[in-house]
């Protein structure tokens, strides 16, 4: 690691950042108020002793104050919060020991690191996870709509609901009182176009996985069974950089987390918990089925199986 003279721990916020530099010379500690302009924070920082590092918890400000800092010449790491050491009796929390804290802990070399996404594969990552939201809608506007339909004793027996016959079937529906039309309307209205929403998505999401920096692993990634594009894509996008993880890693990563409390003569050990990186939870199972055999491999990996078709031309796969 590179011999910094000074280490800075940012509290980052959306309206106020909180810096903490600390001298590696002479011990000397600088502490500042700044507004959350990348101008003003690059300005306090160049005025410390170089080099200097500087490091702030990764959280919903993005990774745009990390770019800058980069981009201005100075090495920014940006923290995970989950590896964060922190002293289990202190239950005092505010921004100024915050800031110390991430300063004392970047001076002894404690921060794990999270790869900072380029600004192309943030974009896909986003909207990724606009489809998994859109995706939630859609359960909760149709959750609506069959419930206020239950309500009045109607139930749709004639096959699979939420086809082309099951939406004929719901737009033959009126009612005498006035405000259960509406209501009905205004329920379908909504369904409709989060529908709409969700296929929009779809096809921006295959069009991108077709011909983008994440087209050469989603191909391969769609040569194991179960993985089509949208899973793909998503996988892709999440992970990024698949050389930071192992055949170990990758597993706990995608959310099959082992679990173990055991003491004395007594063992439990629950179920496998979710609690991956992944933003869509849908990824997970699918994630979790590949984890073990996938390893570093994918990205290098030759060709497909016989008889497999990439993931670009079999259907669009659903989280």
């Amino acid at each position: 690691m590179r011999n910094y003279r000074t280490s800075i721990g940012l509290d980052v916020h959306a309206r106020s950042v909180v810096g903490c530099g600390l001298d590696r010379s002479t011990g000397e500690v600088t502490e500042r108020r700044l507004t959350p302009d990348h101008h003003e924070i690059l300005e306090w920082t160049g005025s410390l002793p170089g080099p200097a590092v500087v490091t702030y918890e990764a959280g919903p400000t993005g990774f745009g104050l990390a770019r800058a800092l980069l981009a201005a010449g100075i090495d920014c790491v940006v923290a995970a919060p989950s590896k964060l050491q922190r002293p289990s009796g202190d239950r005092v929390k505010t921004d100024v020991r915050d800031a110390r804290h991430l300063a004392r802990l970047l001076h002894l070399g404690e921060i794990v690191a999270v790869t900072v996404p380029t600004v192309e594969q943030e974009a896909a990552r986003d909207l990724v996870r606009a489809r998994e939201d859109c995706r939630g809608d859609l359960m909760a506007a149709r959750h609506r709509l069959s419930k206020l339909l239950l309500r009045q004793g109607i139930v749709y027996y004639d096959g699979k609901a939420w086809t082309t016959r099951h939406e004929a079937w719901l737009r033959t529906h009126r009612f005498e009182a006035r405000g259960l039309q509406l209501a009905y309307d205004s329920a379908f209205d909504a369904m409709l176009a989060t529908l709409d929403r969700r296929n929009r998505l779809d096809a921006a999401i295959v069009e991108m996985a077709a011909d983008s920096v994440f087209t050469p692993v989603v191909t391969r990634l769609g040569c194991l069974r179960g993985i089509a594009t949208l899973t793909a894509f998503g996988l892709a996008t999440e992970i990024g950089d698949w050389d930071r993880l192992t055949g170990r890693s990758i597993g706990a990563y995608v959310g099959l987390v082992p679990t173990e409390n055991s003491s004395g003569a007594t063992r439990s050990r629950p179920p496998a918990a979710g609690g991956g990186g992944l933003a869509s939870p849908g990824t997970v199972p699918t994630g979790c089925r590949f984890a073990a055999a996938l390893g570093r491999r994918v990205p290098g990996g030759q060709g497909s199986r016989s008889g497999r078709q990439p993931a670009s031309a079999r259907p669009l796969g659903a989280f």
